[in-house]
């Protein structure tokens, strides 16, 4: 099941995301089942790590060639909530 994660835009909630998945609730997943992984792949999971609380997020193919990729987005500037500040 899909996990909704809030997006933020100056520190405030615009919207929803729904995540493949959340591990420990500090690393985002994306599954895709794709002949490969493609630069729009990478930049969808950039930009959600850009938009939410989370700095880790990994996209991992489990398509034609199976493959992975880690991408970080650092948040420490990025307060996300009144509990963050």
């Amino acid at each position: 099941q899909q996990k909704p994660i809030s997006v933020f835009y100056r520190e405030h909630v615009i919207g929803e995301y729904f995540a493949d998945l959340v591990v420990n609730d500090l690393i985002i997943v994306e599954l895709k089942a794709s002949r490969g992984l493609i630069p729009a792949h990478e930049a969808q999971l950039l930009n959600y790590l850009k938009a939410t609380k989370y700095e880790v997020g990994l996209l991992l193919n489990f398509g034609h060639t199976p493959k992975h990729k880690r991408k970080a987005w650092s948040n420490h500037n990025k307060p996300h909530s009144p509990e963050d500040k």
